[in-house]
């Protein structure tokens, strides 16, 4: 198949990656590719994805940094500066031909837009339900579009809908029909793991309240474990006021983001990883790269995670917000086996299974007068 992948354009698509949607597109354009399919990633300027053809779609993350999602917020985003953007995305993409396109980006004119396309569409929802994208989503799907991009007979062929966690598919069911879950699964076969009892704690996500880092320093300390916090500032005053004001207390390091490489050698020598979410995680990559390092995880009960996590097994899943439970699991983390930890990443969170559902779901989309692509 010939696959063009637009990425979210808010960041490059390079080491260290900007969030979970933007290394995930680079584990899925090379695992593609290195299953014998072409594939073409539209990103932004700056990007560079090893083994792969990335296409620069000349725009300047920083031109958007109004449109960056903002977790419990219903402030309109700059939707002027994002249709700009994506008319000239789609404009890069319309001089190939392509078997279908797969869209990543979390903007309601990345979706509007691509209904101009004559190649079957795939949208992939990373985030939480949005008002926006939800309209979005259904006007695409009502088949008012006219041109190249009909079915025999005129039918429109509305976009795929796609989801990271089957939590997060029952919370778009809601606004729109789902075809399929595409879990962004990790690359176990490249992530180190160790079987030796680990040391500390770790936090990796970006730093915003939803994610947690400064509840998990909370946890880490009361359970009187030290903690590495990995990250770049996505809230800059949760980021200066939650998180850079305890760089000073005892047992508290604080790192800005890595590559994932060196962050999975990290983890793999921790003694368990922190993941005390405070929303409705949609899926939860960290934690799944955490048991593929062998550490267990300690995380709140929300969205993804109880996915990703077996509770007892690979870590411990305890009711949201409840910090003492939290406490008390870090404590326990040695009762946990780090062989259980591996051998379930490799079993069930591996990046193969993702690309096996993929390649299903764009075989479907792509097959003459098959429709829409059916519920899975």
């Amino acid at each position: 198949m010939k696959v063009a992948i637009v990425a979210p354009q808010v960041s490059a698509i390079r080491e260290p990656q900007g969030g979970g949607s933007q290394a995930f597109v680079s584990d899925l354009a090379r695992g593609l590719a290195g299953r014998g399919h072409e594939v073409h990633v539209y990103a932004a300027t700056g990007s560079e994805i090893p083994g792969v053809t990335v296409i620069d779609t000349g725009v300047d993350p920083r031109t958007l940094l109004a449109t960056l999602y903002r977790a419990g917020s219903s402030a309109a985003r700059d939707q002027d500066a994002a249709a700009s953007a994506f008319a000239g995305v789609y404009a890069r993409v319309r001089e190939t031909r392509y078997d279908v396109v797969h869209n990543h980006a979390f903007d309601a004119p990345a979706i509007g837009l691509a209904s101009a396309l004559s190649a079957p569409v795939v949208h992939t929802m990373h985030l939480p339900p949005d008002p926006a994208i939800a309209a979005a989503l259904r006007d695409a799907g009502k088949g008012e579009r006219s041109g190249p991009g009909r079915w025999a007979g005129g039918a429109a062929r509305p976009p795929a809908v796609a989801c990271v966690s089957a939590f997060q598919a029952r919370t778009w069911e809601k606004f729109v029909r789902v075809d399929a879950i595409l879990p962004p699964y990790v690359p176990t076969r490249v992530i180190p793991w160790s079987s030796a009892a680990g040391d500390g704690a770790v936090f990796a996500g970006r730093l915003s309240p939803e994610k947690g880092a400064a509840e998990a320093i909370d946890i880490a300390r009361a359970a009187g474990f030290a903690i590495d916090v990995y990250g770049d500032a996505y809230d800059p005053d949760y980021a200066r006021e939650q998180i850079g004001a305890r760089r000073a207390e005892p047992g508290v390091a604080v790192h800005p983001g890595v590559a994932r490489t060196s962050l999975w050698t990290v983890m793999a020598r921790a003694a368990v990883v922190l993941c005390p979410a405070r929303w409705d995680e949609p899926f939860g990559m960290a934690a799944a790269e955490a048991q593929a390092c062998g550490t267990p995880v300690v995380a709140f009960r929300r969205g993804g995670l109880g996915e990703m996590i077996v509770d007892g097994v690979t870590g411990f899943l305890v009711a949201p917000d409840d910090i003492p439970a939290a406490v008390d699991s870090v404590r326990r983390v040695t009762a946990i086996s780090r062989s259980a930890c591996r051998s379930h990443a490799e079993r069930d969170l591996d990046l193969e299974r993702s690309l096996d559902a993929h390649e299903q779901l764009y075989g479907r989309v792509i097959s003459p007068g098959a429709g829409t692509a059916a519920s899975g």
